[in-house]
């Protein structure tokens, strides 16, 4: 069988399409599988990293104001979906799946167009414009919040939950002392501000280092690659007491595995990554994002006693001071992982794939 895979941008979309890719591969050993991305964006790496074969087309998204990029966005437009058939023709895919992202757009409307059966994932509360505007041609859309019924046709929404990559929740934590070089006897917090890195979340971190030295904790902080080169001379002079700055985290199993508390944006990715791996987390919403989605995400976890959240803009003054109370209450933290771990869909990418393969059947 032959799969097309489209979409990325973020790890928030890679991450479940390679986790999509993974479950069909388990199935079906010999299928073929095809993705397709944006020229210059990182699923034109981190795929080929995992294994698949990997094209990019020319398409940008739109800009919110008056650009060249948006005079020649209707040509980019026109020319990717052309290229998209040519590929949809030469490959024959048995179904092609969206996970959001500028590549999905042209892929899925090839697709639709030619009656191949199609499937799109959306991650988060507040649906992407492209899976918006394609949620009426395609035949299933997965889905990990409900009330999404808001934005697609009710009777093609099924709600799945977050594919996630299975080894996450399986990280060893001897394994991951040695890997990252920690002492297995001390506090570690974990910093992520999603696969782009997060200004607000860095800032914080920069001028936490002192405090954190000074409780005995350790620190995985994934930066971003923009900000790495700063991020690492400043958590330098503080590398003897297990302070580390890393640009990105390839093995995020070992990472949340070392982790005791969690600090995070709230992408859609890493709220249902929180919840498989059981972790006590402080979530810093994003506030540059559509609809401020993400505090909605955070809200889902908060809601339940599952979560701490923090907003962007108190950050820099309560942030850490938080984050320090809840390392050193190993109680609220066992609550905080008990709750959150009630909120985990761990079939979630059986699920999705049980439905691609209804598509196919149908």
């Amino acid at each position: 069988m032959k799969f097309i895979i489209s979409g990325g941008g973020t790890g928030g979309h890679i991450f479940p399409a390679v986790a999509i890719a993974n479950e069909i591969r388990r199935r079906q050993p010999d299928a073929d599988i095809l993705f397709v991305g944006a020229n210059g964006r990182m699923e034109m790496t981190r795929v080929p990293e995992a294994g698949y074969q990997i094209v990019g087309l020319d398409i940008t998204g739109l800009q919110r104001r008056l650009t060249p990029q948006n005079i020649l966005f209707p040509v980019r437009v026109f020319r990717s979906v052309r290229r998209a058939g040519k590929l949809l023709e030469q490959f024959r895919p048995d179904a092609v799946v969206g996970v959001g992202g500028y590549a999905s757009a042209p892929v899925l409307l090839a697709a639709t167009s030619r009656t191949i059966p199609s499937l799109i994932q959306e991650q988060n509360s507040y649906a992407g414009l492209v899976n918006k505007l394609l949620g009426r041609r395609v035949g299933k859309i997965c889905v990990a919040y409900e009330g999404m019924d808001k934005f697609f046709p009710a009777d093609k929404v099924v709600l799945t939950g977050n594919p996630v990559r299975a080894e996450i929740a399986h990280g060893d934590r001897a394994e991951a002392m040695q890997f990252f070089g920690l002492d297995p006897n001390k506090k570690t917090l974990l910093v992520i501000g999603g696969s782009l890195g997060a200004r607000t979340l860095n800032l914080a971190t920069a001028a936490a280092l002192p405090r954190l030295r000074e409780a005995g904790v350790q620190l995985l902080w994934q930066t971003g690659k923009l900000y790495f080169p700063e991020a690492q001379q400043q958590a330098t002079p503080y590398a003897a007491s297990h302070l580390q700055a890393l640009e990105f985290i390839k093995r995020m199993d070992l990472a949340y595995a070392a982790a005791d508390v969690v600090v995070s944006r709230a992408g859609a990715l890493s709220v249902s990554e929180l919840c498989l791996t059981g972790k006590a987390s402080v979530l810093v919403p994003s506030p540059n994002v559509a609809e401020d989605h993400q505090t909605k995400n955070a809200l889902a976890l908060v809601g339940k006693g599952a979560a701490v959240l923090i907003t962007d803009a108190h950050a820099p003054e309560r942030l850490y001071d938080e984050t320090l109370r809840l390392l050193a209450d190993p109680e609220r933290q066992q609550q905080l992982s008990e709750r959150v771990r009630e909120l985990a869909r761990p079939d979630a990418t059986k699920d999705i794939v049980d439905e691609l393969f209804k598509l196919i059947r149908k």
